[in-house]
């Protein structure tokens, strides 16, 4: 399942997986980011806590790419927490 995270000006939707477990039974997250374009998605797939870029597709600049992973490294520890409480609990 899939967690609603933010929304940027431009249309980039930030989403975040429900833990899962890797092959070597590590407990993994992915974060989405996607933007819709004229043609489909911009989309950039990251791996926590590993960082790694599971997909990039489309035109999201190096800068943008720069700002997602800080996000990701940054926010590591929420994502789990949200994931683990079953997405963010916003009021």
């Amino acid at each position: 399942m899939m967690h609603d995270f933010c929304k940027y000006p431009d249309g980039t939707e930030v989403v975040f997986s429900d833990i899962r477990k890797n092959e070597n039974g590590e407990e993994t997250i992915r974060v989405c980011f996607e933007r819709p374009t004229e043609k489909g998605f911009d989309t950039i797939i990251f791996e926590l806590p590993s960082y790694k870029i599971l997909k990039k597709e489309g035109n999201f600049t190096d800068k943008e790419i720069e700002m997602f992973t800080t996000v990701v490294e940054r926010g590591v520890q929420d994502f789990f927490e949200w994931a683990r409480e079953g997405g963010m609990n916003i009021a």
